[in-house]
């Protein structure tokens, strides 16, 4: 028996040594070479059958590794060409953003998306992509800062009753912004997500909890905010039960989940990319998670943790301003923009993905900010079909951060201020409003998407110290 007989077989590389070695010992044992041959055509064609144990185990192990990583070759195959989706606003998009969103729609598990109109480059899906997926959850698709959300509140209060060195100094006792950053251990509020079981079933959460104890209720830093402003409602609405038309005092706040949800995040993309070795370059960022397996259910119930954590730190936030008002709120909105969701598409049950993507379900309130001194706008969702149900989650970036900061003048960002009676605590260049699109173009490419139904106008602004303070 030799080689040549093996290859004849279709034996190939590693196979055919280890085919060989089991030839031997069947040879010694007297069988002829006739049945070794049969034997071994029998081994590649039902290698499972000899895993178990015997002078062929070793050779089916190996060929059904070669099988596994065949089928992982080709399931991790992108498509030839991207599915086709809607944008909204393509005039403000650049097209990288487009890039980025056809890779995603060339991913096998992919089954339907949508572009938002404050569309801009992310890591794998863009910010302001919306991405349908079957059993299949993909943690950059959903984002560093899971669960990162908005929270509104309105106030049976003109604006005019606090004033502006009162919003400030407000503003500063009462909220923590930066990375690492947490309240006095006498001054840390409680919250029931505290208090979930979920923390203790797995051994990440369980690490992490402490982390996020000691932070919750501050905000990072970017381009979350906490804002003092004026709320303007033109006219009544069924769904605004006990607001009437007016201009009230607000408070709007954009935070996520800290540094518990980054390292959630980075966790499991290192999971996912580990699964899927064989994806193309352009996109390794887009591995994902089945949700029929172990990593894919942990994932999952460590991404809706941290989203419940975020909006607890919303709720906080503002349950401390609102004590220090003495005032209940009339209205409270909130909507996270950085998740997944299960939700029906065309009869079938998919993960859709929001990375900088407000849910616009029919009826569904929502908020979508422009930057530190434009307005922001309390919405309803038109559930549109082909926009899975969703519009933008703000503006979107015009400059990155790099770019801001190398093209943009001090003055004339304190000019843009002041001209909008703006005052800012920290905020820095990157986060300048001449970085970002104009709300007002953003909302109108996406009327068919979600109604209008109040203003929010930014008067006091608390955001973390940038690289330049503006």
């Amino acid at each position: 028996m030799n080689g040549k007989h093996i290859t004849k077989l279709g034996f190939e590389g590693k196979a055919v040594g280890l085919a060989l070695t089991a030839a031997k010992l069947r040879e010694d044992a007297g069988v002829s070479r006739g049945d070794i041959l049969d034997e071994l055509q029998s081994v590649q064609n039902y290698p499972e059958q000899y895993r178990g144990g015997g002078v062929y185990a070793d050779l089916a192990a190996h060929l059904l590794e070669q099988q596994a990583a065949q089928q992982s070759r080709q399931s991790a195959k992108l498509r030839a060409a991207p599915l086709p989706y809607r944008t909204w606003g393509a005039d403000l998009i650049d097209p990288g953003a487009h890039a980025q969103m056809d890779v995603a729609m060339q991913l096998p598990v992919s089954r339907a998306g949508a572009l938002m109109p404050d569309a801009h480059v992310g890591y794998g899906l863009p910010i302001g992509g919306v991405l349908a997926t079957e059993n299949a959850v993909i943690p950059y698709g959903v984002g560093v800062d899971i669960g990162c959300s908005m929270m509104l509140s309105v106030f049976p209060v003109g604006a005019g009753n606090v004033s502006t060195d009162e919003a400030r100094s407000l503003l500063l006792k009462h909220t923590r912004f930066g990375a690492g950053v947490a309240f006095d251990k006498r001054d840390r509020l409680d919250h029931p997500v505290l208090h979930e079981a979920t923390w203790k079933e797995q051994p990440l959460l369980r690490h992490l909890f402490d982390k996020a104890a000691t932070q919750i209720g501050t905000s990072g830093s970017g381009n979350h905010f906490v804002e003092f402003g004026t709320f303007t409602l033109a006219q009544a609405d069924p769904q605004l039960e006990g607001l009437d038309p007016g201009e009230y005092l607000a408070v709007l706040s954009h935070s996520g989940s800290r540094g518990f949800g980054a390292q959630v995040a980075g966790h499991f993309t290192g999971v996912a990319q580990k699964l899927w070795p064989q994806l193309d370059r352009e996109a390794q960022k887009l591995a994902w998670l089945p949700l029929d397996g172990e990593p894919g259910q942990a994932y999952w119930q460590a991404m809706n943790l941290a989203g419940r954590y975020a909006l607890a730190n919303h709720e906080q936030i503002h349950a401390r301003l609102a004590r220090a008002l003495g005032e209940k709120p009339l209205l409270q909105a909130q909507n996270s923009h950085n998740l997944a969701w299960k939700q029906v598409v065309n009869g079938q049950e998919l993960i859709v993905h929001r990375k900088g993507a407000t849910p616009a379900e029919a009826g569904r309130l929502g908020l979508i900010p422009g930057s530190m001194a434009d307005p922001g706008y309390l919405v309803r969702g038109k559930g549109h079909p082909e926009a899975l149900a969703s519009a933008s989650h703000g503006a979107g970036r015009q400059l990155g951060r790099k770019a801001a900061e190398r093209s943009l003048a001090k003055k004339d960002v304190q000019a843009y201020l002041k001209d909008r009676g703006v005052t800012l605590i920290g905020g820095g260049i990157d986060e300048a409003p001449q970085a970002y699109k104009r709300i007002e173009d953003v909302i109108a490419r996406q009327r068919d998407l979600v109604d209008v139904l109040g203003e929010f106008r930014p008067r006091v602004v608390r955001m973390d110290t940038g690289s330049e303070d503006v």
